[in-house]
C-alpha cells in the first residue's frame, strides 16, 4: 500500500491509520520528490527493509543462512554528491517515474553546502541544465552540463558566480564534453588521511558517514592480510585504508593516475594498475599472489572476475556492493565454488530510498 508502514492499519475507504512504525515525514516535497520513497516510515522498520532487500536477493541465489547484520544509517542532510535538473526557474530532483522537476525549497538528504547553492543556481540558469556537485577538500565541485558560456560578458558572469559561491571549480560541458572555468587550487578529497586528486565527475561514495562504515567492514573482513589485491579501486576509498602491500586495479584513467599521485606523494606501498577488469580480469594465478582480494565493481557486477575469483587460492574476500541482486549472483558463484559468506554489512547512505550498499566477507572453506 502507497505511503503506508509496517503495523499501519487500512480502512475500507484506503485511509492510513498509522501504527507504530510511521513516522511524520520531515519534508515538505515528499512524496512528490523523488529523491526519498521512504520518509513515512522509522529508522527501524527502515533497516529492516534494507535487511529484506539484501536477504530476499540472497535467497534467490539459493543463499538463505549468512549472517547479516543491522543496517549502517547515514544521517540526514549527510549527502556530499547530487544530480540535480534545472529548467524554467525550477531546480532540483525529478518527480519519481516522472521528468518533471520538484523545485527544491528545502532538502533533508544533502549536505548544506550544497542545499546552499539551489537559490545561486536558479537565479544563474534560465534554461534546462544539468547539474552535478560534489564536496571536495576546497569547497563544490560544480559540473552543469546543457549550459553555453558564449563571450567574455557570460564568461565573466560565471567567474563571477564562482567567486562569491567560493567553488572549488566549476565546470561547463556545452555538450563538447566539461572544460573547467574556475579551479583556484587543485581540487582534492581526502581518502583515510590522503589529498587525492580529484577528477572531474570520479566516483565518491554518497556521504563520508557511509565511507567510515563501508571502509571498517573491510578492514575488518581482510585483517592480517599482507598482501591485498583492490580491484575496481577508483580514487582509493579502501586501497588507501588498508594496510601492507596492496595491488590496485582501476579501469578509469583519470581515477588511476590520481589514485598513483597520491599514494606516492603519501608514500604508501600501492602498485596502481590501470586495467580494465570487465575485459582484462585477473586471472586465478595472478591472484594466487594476494591473501585477500577487495573488489567493488559497478552496479553490473563482476561475473567474470567472481568466476575466476571462485577457481583461486585466495583465502578471504571482501566484496563491496551497491546492487544485492548483482551480489548475490557473484556471491552464488563465489559458493559454488568453495567460499562461505561469513557476514554481510549493508549500508544505508541514501537516506530514505530504496537504494543498499553493502560489504561481505568471504573466506575460502578448508583455508
Amino acid at each position: 500500500m502507497p505511503l503506508a508502514a509496517p503495523g499501519d492499519r487500512i480502512a475500507e475507504d484506503g485511509t492510513i491509520a498509522p501504527g507504530p512504525h510511521h513516522a511524520e515525514p520531515p519534508c515538505r516535497h515528499f512524496p512528490e520528490c523523488g529523491g526519498c520513497q521512504l520518509q513515512h516510515v522509522d529508522d527501524g522498520a527502515y533497516r529492516d527493509y534494507l535487511v529484506d532487500r539484501v536477504a530476499s536477493a540472497l535467497a534467490a541465489q539459493g543463499i538463505d543462512r549468512a549472517e547479516i547484520r543491522s543496517p549502517n544509517l547515514s544521517p540526514p542532510r549527510s549527502r556530499r554528491r547530487a544530480a540535480l535538473k534545472a529548467a524554467g526557474g525550477l531546480i532540483g530532483f525529478n518527480a519519481e517515474a516522472s521528468h518533471r522537476i520538484v523545485d527544491m525549497r528545502e532538502c533533508h538528504i544533502l549536505l548544506p553546502e550544497l542545499f546552499a547553492l539551489a537559490a545561486p543556481l536558479r537565479r544563474l540558469l534560465k534554461g534546462r541544465a544539468g547539474i552535478t556537485m560534489s564536496l571536495a577538500d576546497q569547497g563544490v565541485d560544480l559540473l552543469l552540463e546543457g549550459v553555453s558560456v558564449d563571450g567574455l560578458e557570460a564568461t565573466e558572469a560565471m567567474l563571477a558566480f564562482a567567486r562569491e559561491q567560493g567553488l572549488a571549480r566549476l565546470a561547463i560541458d556545452d555538450g563538447l564534453g566539461p572544460q573547467t572555468l574556475w579551479e583556484p587550487e587543485p581540487v582534492t578529497v581526502t581518502l583515510s588521511g590522503v589529498a587525492v586528486p580529484l577528477p572531474r565527475g570520479a566516483f565518491l561514495q554518497a556521504t563520508a558517514d557511509g565511507e567510515a562504515a563501508l571502509v571498517a567492514a573491510v578492514r575488518e573482513a581482510v585483517a592480517g592480510a599482507g598482501a591485498v589485491a583492490d580491484l575496481f579501486a577508483g580514487l582509493g576509498t579502501f586501497a588507501l585504508a588498508l594496510d601492507g602491500r596492496v595491488y590496485a586495479a582501476e579501469g578509469a584513467r583519470d581515477a588511476a593516475l590520481a589514485l598513483k599521485a597520491a599514494a606516492n606523494g603519501a608514500q604508501r606501498q600501492i602498485f596502481v594498475d590501470h586495467r580494465d577488469l570487465f575485459r582484462n580480469p585477473l586471472d586465478a594465478g595472478e591472484l594466487a599472489k594476494f591473501d585477500a582480494v577487495a573488489i567493488d565493481p559497478p552496479r553490473a557486477g563482476a561475473k567474470e572476475q567472481a568466476a575466476l575469483l571462485a577457481a583461486s587460492p585466495v583465502s578471504t574476500i571482501a566484496a563491496i556492493s551497491c546492487n544485492p541482486a548483482t551480489f548475490a549472483r557473484d556471491a552464488a558463484i563465489l559458493v559454488t565454488g568453495g567460499y562461505r559468506l561469513d557476514w554481510l554489512q549493508p549500508v544505508g547512505q541514501f537516506r530514505w530510498s530504496t537504494h543498499v550498499e553493502l560489504v561481505a566477507r568471504f573466506s575460502r572453506l578448508g583455508g
